[in-house]
């Protein structure tokens, strides 16, 4: 039976993971470049999932993929907006998943009793989207040739993707543990029968 302060912790923990997910949306840190010139100056490329920033354009940052990025490669930039979507997407169920947990934890015994297969179910969705999300990523910073020069690195966004993602497991994992672990909450207690003593 899982208790309402295993939802409450879980809830805690998924609004961190939502966070996390939103920062590395909105932060063009998902690969990134950096190399010293023998001059000592430091040249750096940072991409995001919707926009670029370089240290030597003007502006620094701008839209990411573009028509001039496409131009050549229309794999890449198809896979690569097909990512900023998912990741995009996976809010959208991390919304719903919110809206579920606040649903189950007002609802009284019996839905906190059932309620976890349906919080657990969404948790596993937004896992799976992300996941794919970041394999996308992943696989074109291994197979593209933009990204075959020595430098390029996944940075801290992908990892926040990540982390959110694999978190989003392991509480689907712990809110179904608790429900076949824990013991019904208020139940009823055996009383020693008098005329046994």
């Amino acid at each position: 039976m899982t208790r309402q302060i295993v939802y409450s912790v879980a809830l805690t923990v998924f609004v961190f993971t939502t966070i996390l997910t939103i920062v590395s949306i909105l932060t063009p840190h998902w690969v990134s470049y950096s190399v010293t010139a023998d001059t000592g100056s430091t040249f750096t490329k940072y991409i995001g999932l919707h926009k670029s920033c370089s240290s030597v354009d003007d502006p620094s940052c701008r839209p990411f993929p573009n028509d001039d990025d496409c131009r050549d490669d229309q794999f890449f930039c198809s896979m690569w907006r097909s990512s900023g979507f998912l990741i995009s997407f996976a809010t959208i169920v991390e919304l719903a998943t919110l809206i579920s947990f606040l649903v189950v934890m007002a609802g009284g015994k019996y839905k906190r009793e059932t309620g976890w297969k349906l919080i657990g179910c969404f948790l596993l969705a937004d896992a799976a989207v992300e996941f794919a999300s970041m394999g996308i990523v992943a696989y074109l910073f291994d197979n593209d040739s933009q990204f075959a020069i020595p430098g390029w690195t996944l940075d801290w966004s992908w990892i926040l993707c990540t982390v959110s993602a694999s978190v989003s497991v392991l509480i689907a994992g712990s809110l179904a543990a608790s429900a076949w672990l824990l013991p019904p909450e208020d139940d009823y207690e055996c009383l020693e029968d008098p005329n046994d003593a």
